[in-house]
């Protein structure tokens, strides 16, 4: 990438990841200069469609920013009204749980909103429990949904986060390619309905849920009357929450 003087040309910059389709391209360009790396590479990477956040080594969420690396799921805005429910409900000393964790944003802006809490997060990506191992102030564990965690939380997890991936499996190909050719598919593909492990998750649900205990997973706008339908017949007593601002839906399922 050309440089005047020690000066970094940012309409060249600007020029690229435009014209790769980076709709705020300006805003790109200063975040790639800000990281010292080179940026020649950099640019390359970007316009071929990576994500912007693995290239930074970060990703910002709510304010904060939160380590992800290639080949682990970025967090979305849209969670924010996750993360928001999920604070309404934990106290000092909840036990909380952050189930399919990716990068553990999600878990630790809990625990940074409500100070006190005992978190604990999971993921069955090795990639992604290591960058939650570098984001969450607690216990991160490697493994398929519920199979790691200590037996001691049976019963008595207060707040169970879980943004389980619901894109149909005949969807992914629609996707953007920064998700659907550079995150784990593990963290996208929800199954032929999108709601294969959904069920799994508020299938075991009750049984780790302390009493009164609450679990709160992202789902699309059309999916939400079939995924609220799987937590009652999991026993569990569901409502919805829509965000017309954030373009969320997030089903609530109370022991």
């Amino acid at each position: 990438m050309t440089r005047n003087s020690g000066r970094v040309d940012y309409s060249e910059i600007v020029t690229r990841l435009r014209a790769a389709g980076c709709v705020f391209a300006e805003d790109e360009a200063q975040l790639l200069v800000e990281s010292g790396e080179p940026l020649g590479p950099l640019v390359a990477r970007r316009a071929a469609g990576e994500p912007l956040e693995h290239l930074l080594g970060w990703a910002e969420f709510v304010g904060r920013r939160f380590v992800v690396a290639p080949g682990v799921f970025v967090p979305r805005h849209r969670s924010e009204l996750l993360v928001r429910l999920a604070a309404g409900f934990a106290r000092a000393g909840s036990v909380v749980l952050d189930l399919c964790c990716g990068s553990g944003a999600l878990g630790a802006t809990v625990a940074a909103e409500v100070p006190g809490i005992e978190l604990h997060a999971a993921d069955v990506e090795p990639a992604a429990v290591r960058c939650a191992r570098k984001n969450v102030p607690g216990a991160v564990y490697e493994g398929d949904l519920y199979q790691p965690l200590p037996s001691r939380l049976r019963g008595h997890v207060d707040v169970l986060i879980s943004n389980v991936p619901y894109v149909p499996s005949g969807d992914l190909r629609l996707l953007p390619p920064e998700a659907r050719d550079h995150e784990p598919r593990t963290a996208l593909d929800g199954g032929d309905d999108g709601l294969a492990l959904l069920r799994r998750v508020v299938a075991e649900a009750p049984s780790w849920l302390a009493p009164g205990g609450h679990v709160l997973f992202e789902t699309s706008e059309q999916q939400a009357k079939a995924a609220a339908a799987e937590a009652r017949r999991a026993g569990l007593i569901a409502r919805v929450e829509h965000s017309a601002d954030l373009g969320a839906t997030v089903v609530l399922g109370s022991r």
